[in-house]
């Protein structure tokens, strides 16, 4: 009798492929009469690496090959990091199971001290991210940021080497890697607001796939679902890929969920948030309201101003 064989299309990196192994893990232990086994695919983000993300597309650049895979039914799932999934996800496939979230919050790394205000007038901190430069800059005009590229353990080597001062990851990642110990600071969640679906992993699916859906279910969690439809409609409604710093973090709480959006200025001299609460089965009508104040606040001057320029994707990685 030949055994059942499941695809996972997955990026090809340690962070990735530990994520996507808690996954691979999880349907064996679920389906043991079935195989499971990893399809690793190089991603456009994976091949650019000297070049910031806001010059060459960002959201999206780490998903189309994968679900390229899935499309062509050479793959038969795969694991994202929620908040590289663009809000709108090609005909045919959809986020099928979002797991249990691990910590969403940003994680300041630094060289050498305990707080934020122990970097010195100039500092350099490095990150990929201009939701999170922004917000940096808010806390600390007088630090410099610069843009760094590369898998988690590049960038923890490069502030090792003494290229930056502090660095800032996603807490989630670190923590993955079993690597918590190297957090300095974690960045309060409502005061740093995080990526929009940091935290969370994506499995996607063909819509059309029955028995894939049927074997994918049980690892859905209820409340990391609803969160992240908040987020994400919220997302969807500001039309951002990563076009301007967003940042939202949504949370719940016995029947209610609560969402602090985030919408800044390339530099992070003007900040629009807010945060507001609605029975969790109003997820996403939630995320489309705090999507609404914050154009009404101000930030609809902010979005027109980098759509208007051409600027590409710079900002929620």
């Amino acid at each position: 009798m030949v055994r059942e064989k499941v695809r996972i299309a997955t990026r090809g990196s340690m962070l990735a492929l530990q994520q996507s192994g808690i996954i691979k893990d999880a349907l064996e232990r679920l389906w043991p009469q079935i195989g499971f086994e990893f399809r690793i695919i190089k991603t456009t983000g994976d091949t650019i690496t000297g070049v910031p993300l806001a010059k060459v597309g960002g959201k999206g650049l780490f998903v189309k090959e994968i679900e390229d895979a899935l499309l062509d039914g050479s793959a038969d799932l795969a694991v994202h990091s929620m908040k590289d999934v663009p809000a709108l996800l090609p005909a045919g496939l959809d986020i099928v199971a979002v797991p249990k979230r691990e910590d969403p919050r940003d994680a300041l790394i630094i060289r050498e001290g305990n707080s934020l205000s122990d970097l010195c007038n100039g500092a350099l901190v490095g990150t990929s991210s201009l939701r999170r430069a922004a917000q940096i800059r808010a806390l600390r005009p007088d630090l410099k940021v610069r843009d760094l590229r590369g898998n988690l353990d590049t960038r923890l080597r490069k502030l090792d080497q003494g290229l930056f001062d502090a660095i800032i990851l996603a807490s989630a990642g670190l923590k993955r890697m079993g690597w918590h110990e190297r957090i300095t600071v974690y960045m309060d969640p409502v005061e740093f607001i995080p990526a929009v679906g940091q935290g969370a992993l994506a499995i996607e699916a063909r819509v059309d796939d029955r028995r894939m859906l049927d074997l994918l279910a049980p690892l859905d969690h209820a409340e990391t679902s609803v969160a992240v439809l908040a987020e994400r409609s919220f997302l969807k409604e500001l039309e951002g890929g990563c076009q301007v710093p967003i940042g939202g973090h949504a949370s719940v709480a016995g029947k209610m969920v609560k969402l602090s959006g985030l919408v800044a200025s390339l530099d992070g001299g003007r900040l629009f948030r807010t945060t507001r609460a609605a029975p969790v089965e109003d997820a996403a009508m939630l995320g489309k309201e705090v999507a609404l104040e914050l154009r009404g606040l101000g930030a609809g001057g902010i979005l027109d101003e980098v759509y208007g320029a051409g600027v590409l994707d710079p900002g929620g990685v």
